[in-house]
């Protein structure tokens, strides 16, 4: 265990950060499940606004250092790719 004062501080401080990373990692975990989910149902509607909330947490998630920027990109557009091949070809 540290001893100086400040090897204690940042101790501390890294346990804060990672409870928050933790959060954020099981909030991203549960909204692509929700999108992965609506896909299954064929609900484009549902699955369509999960996508949304999804991007949201991701980009937000990445903009914090809890992803890498490419990891990030690449969920998304497999997800985005997922939703709207269930839409199907506008015509």
């Amino acid at each position: 265990m540290a001893r100086h004062p400040s090897a204690l501080k940042r101790h501390r401080q890294s346990l804060k950060r990672r409870a928050r990373n933790v959060a954020r990692r099981s909030n991203i975990r549960t909204r692509l499940r929700k999108v992965r989910e609506s896909i299954e149902k064929k609900d484009a509607g549902s699955a369509r606004e999960q996508l949304k909330q999804a991007v949201s947490s991701l980009m937000r998630a990445r903009s914090k250092g809890v992803l890498h920027k490419r990891t990030a990109a690449r969920r998304i557009a497999r997800l985005s790719r997922a939703v709207y091949r269930l839409a199907g070809p506008k015509s």
